[in-house]
């Protein structure tokens, strides 16, 4: 504990570097754009809309405002847990040289990464929200009233499944391929364009769904201003969990990375 310990303290004393270098990174991803980071809100648009009517006509959606918040929330939320995580198993190789030239403590670059996928996510979510709110203006409101908590819980993934996934991927590279092959099946498998109830008999793979959990809480407070307790306080222990599991490893495997990236 006391070594996980350090590894919080020695995160908190840097904030500012690794959130300075994420946010260095956002402003080169968009330098001399007009829109700037609003283009990661206007590519979400567009794909909600596409996908919407697409899929609004093909299961012959009744209430189709409705599916529209409901596929948009589900959509902006899983293309920004996808993000961290596909970008996870390089991300220690991506840094070698300064792992193999410097000292600094490798959780820097995972913090630096979390950064970067925070300031995406907010980015996106911002005009998505706007855009869903013209079908359901209470979408405001709830962002306020109900969404905090399990928006916690998506920023505290965000960061530990990463740690672990490039971790993993250091000593196992076969997840430099596994790890796409398993989203794309996760995302199929997961009731994001559809609703949960469509699986039927295999609605319990829904509830056996890391990523899912994460987002169906935060949808459902977005849409109906309710907190799910159980799914959220259940998810809030799986987040401490992965957090003490990430930094775990990352202590023990601290003094073979220079040999394995």
């Amino acid at each position: 504990m006391k070594d996980i310990a350090e590894l919080i303290h020695f995160g908190w004393r840097s904030r500012r570097v690794w959130w300075f270098t994420a946010t260095a990174r956002t402003r080169a991803r968009f330098a001399r754009t007009i829109l700037g980071g609003f283009w990661l809100g206007v590519s979400n648009l567009l794909s909600i809309a596409v996908l919407a009517v697409v899929y609004g006509t093909v299961f012959q959606v009744k209430d189709f405002p409705s599916y529209v918040v409901y596929l948009g929330s589900g959509l902006v939320i899983w293309n920004s847990l996808a993000a961290a995580i596909t970008s996870a198993p390089n991300l220690l190789e991506q840094n070698s040289i300064h792992l193999l030239n410097t000292n600094l403590n490798p959780i820097f670059y995972s913090l630096e990464e979390w950064a970067f996928q925070l300031q995406t996510f907010i980015q996106s979510v911002i005009l998505v929200i706007l855009g869903l709110a013209f079908y359901q203006p209470s979408l405001l409101l709830h962002v306020i009233t109900a969404a905090s908590l399990p928006l916690i819980n998506l920023v505290l993934f965000l960061f530990w499944a990463p740690l672990v996934i490039c971790l993993l991927g250091v000593r196992y590279r076969d997840l430099y391929q596994l790890v796409p092959i398993l989203l794309q099946l996760v995302f199929l498998l997961s009731p994001i364009l559809y609703k949960k109830e469509s699986l039927g008999a295999l609605a319990w793979m829904a509830d056996l769904n890391p990523i899912y959990r994460v987002i169906s809480p935060l949808r459902h407070a977005l849409m109906h201003g309710q907190v799910l307790w159980s799914q959220v306080l259940t998810m809030a222990l799986l987040n401490l969990l992965g957090i003490w599991l990430g930094c775990w490893i990352l202590k023990r495997e601290r003094k073979y990375l220079p040999f394995m990236i």
